[in-house]
């Protein structure tokens, strides 16, 4: 039976806290739990989530992933507790540290994040920031290796707003051999210290490719992913926005530049008819909500890997 291996970081701020083979051992794992050929015991562990955003799938993937290893999960909303009336966060992060045996935080500033990963003396996860999704990327790369067994060389193709999404879309691609392509509006290119440390960790010319034309990003592409134009916070940027991306949509003509075998990904929740349309969301290209499934099991590999004893 495959064991959970301690990973070499206490925590996972960041696609970068990981290396290539430690990605590999969660998407073993995952598959092991989804295929129920793995079962651990976590009783009395104790999972503590701090969401300063609202969620559906990142919320209930870890509530129920934390509930299959056994554990237990706190929901620390900030309109609840003292978070929300400005309690300092390395007061917080040093008494959540004695109750809780892993965090998992979802915030707007990633500084705020490694504030929490500062001051707490368990492990801290990144359940969402503006800079990175980390949990996501790992559940659309193993959604992309079920599908094509492999990851080298793979083609992915991200439609839309270069967001924390596809920061940590250009980084886990970077570390595992996936050819990456961004196509955005001008301005809203991915963060510029992101694509760096990318092009440090994958020095190969043809890695990542940013245009602004959708097209061109889309030929021959493996799989074609698109997120929201207006994340959460965004909602003043939105009427905006809209105009900005209105040639950016996913649909039908678009997918058909891609090779014949494309898969399309949405992290969710999708607004049909703006970044993607409803005939392509339901289409037999859609890997969409088998995507959002695998939330549920690499998250599951993950605290398993973060809850073993030293």
């Amino acid at each position: 039976m495959l064991k959970p291996n301690k990973l070499a970081s206490t925590n996972f701020l960041s696609s970068l806290d990981m290396r290539a083979e430690e990605i590999n051992h969660i998407f073993e794992l995952a598959n092991n739990f989804k295929n129920k050929e793995l079962e651990l015991n976590f009783r009395n562990k104790v999972l503590g989530l701090i969401f300063d955003k609202s969620s559906t799938r990142t919320r209930v993937s870890f509530e129920v992933a934390m509930s299959r290893l056994g554990g237990h999960t706190i929901d620390l909303n900030p309109n609840t507790s003292q978070i929300g009336r400005g309690e300092l966060i390395k007061d917080t992060a040093r008494v959540l540290s004695r109750y809780c045996d892993v965090l998992a935080i979802r915030t707007f500033k990633h500084t705020d994040l490694e504030e929490y990963a500062k001051w707490s003396t368990k492990p801290v996860i990144n359940a969402l920031t503006d800079l990175e999704h980390p949990c996501q990327a790992l559940a659309d790369f193993l959604t992309i290796l079920e599908e094509f067994g492999k990851l080298e060389n793979l083609i992915l193709t991200y439609i839309g707003d270069g967001n924390n999404v596809a920061n940590s879309l250009i980084l886990c691609g970077a570390l595992l051999g996936v050819k990456i392509r961004i196509a955005c509006p001008k301005g809203y290119e991915p963060h510029p210290n992101v694509i760096k440390k990318a092009n440090e960790i994958n020095n190969n010319d043809n890695f990542l490719l940013i245009t602004n034309d959708p097209h061109e990003a889309a030929s021959g592409a493996n799989i074609i992913y698109t997120d929201v134009w207006s994340s959460m916070g965004q909602e003043k940027q939105k009427e905006e926005k809209d105009k900005d991306f209105k040639n950016f949509t996913v649909d039908s003509n678009l997918v058909s530049k891609a090779k014949a075998n494309v898969i399309v990904l949405h992290c969710l929740p999708a607004y049909r008819s703006k970044e993607i349309t409803n005939d392509v969301i339901e289409s037999d290209k859609s890997r969409i909500f088998k995507q959002a499934e695998n939330r549920l099991h690499v998250q599951q590999a993950l605290l398993a890997t973060m809850l073993l004893e030293k």
